[in-house]
């Protein structure tokens, strides 16, 4: 193919066009957002069930060698996630759940060269796969380290895949997309549905009536490094 420099450009900024479309088919009016109620969560320690909902909905594979770890949603201890200053002592200790945050001004949609992450009008921070080339800058912009790397093939390390999502392949990043796909026929994000404790509430921050809108004006929540001005759209209850 004999492809000049000014048809290179055009093939790069290509998906600008097609990013456009697919932004308007989410609702401009709406501000998803994410409240863990952290006290509820860890009235049951070992519990994973948001975890293994959101992993086996999304076709994250599970790799034995931590080097090569894929993960959407996962535990981590509270002052990993906050800094021991930024949480009560007596949370310290706790675990906490960890996901990519959404945040209302996300410094990864700015660095990625192919328009690969994007933010929709309703907040969700979004990856196209098919446009990834690897290059890693999103994960180095993320303050949160909420994107995974796929080092090695993860198909093998997918055990009864879900057939109506799409899955990835070696040299690409991935990370949550708060259930997108859910969201687009009214569904629940699969973490949510999935807690047994109903300590994950997800809903539109617009909405004064939403339950996490009522939440956020009654609890005392947290964020994480609201320092860094990224805005995050998941709030903690602690």
């Amino acid at each position: 193919m004999n492809l000049t420099r000014s048809g290179f450009l055009r093939f790069l900024t290509a998906p600008l066009v097609l990013l456009s479309r697919r932004r308007a088919c989410a609702a401009p009016n709406r501000r998803w957002a994410l409240v863990i109620d952290n006290r509820r969560c860890m009235q049951d320690a070992g519990c994973s069930a948001c975890i293994q909902a959101c992993h086996r909905a999304h076709n994250v594979p599970r790799i034995p060698d931590a080097r090569h770890e894929v993960k959407w949603l996962w535990k981590e201890r509270f002052q990993n996630l906050f800094g021991a200053e930024a949480v009560p002592v007596a949370a310290q200790n706790r675990l906490a759940l960890a996901l990519c945050n959404h945040c209302d001004n996300p410094p990864c949609t700015r660095v990625c060269p192919t328009a690969a992450t994007w933010k929709r009008p309703d907040g969700v921070v979004m990856m196209d796969w098919h446009r990834c080339i690897g290059c890693r800058y999103c994960m180095a912009a993320c303050p949160y380290a909420s994107r995974s790397f796929n080092w090695i093939d993860p198909k093998p390390y997918i055990t009864g895949p879900t057939p109506d999502f799409p899955r990835r392949t070696k040299g690409v990043v991935e990370k949550c997309n708060f259930c997108e796909e859910r969201l687009a026929v009214g569904k629940a994000p699969a973490c949510v549905e999935a807690c047994p404790e109903r300590s994950l509430v997800f809903g539109d921050l617009n909405d004064p009536q939403s339950e996490v809108r009522q939440l956020l004006n009654s609890r005392f929540t947290i964020r994480r490094h609201p320092e860094l001005g990224t805005r995050p759209s998941v709030f903690y209850v602690v």
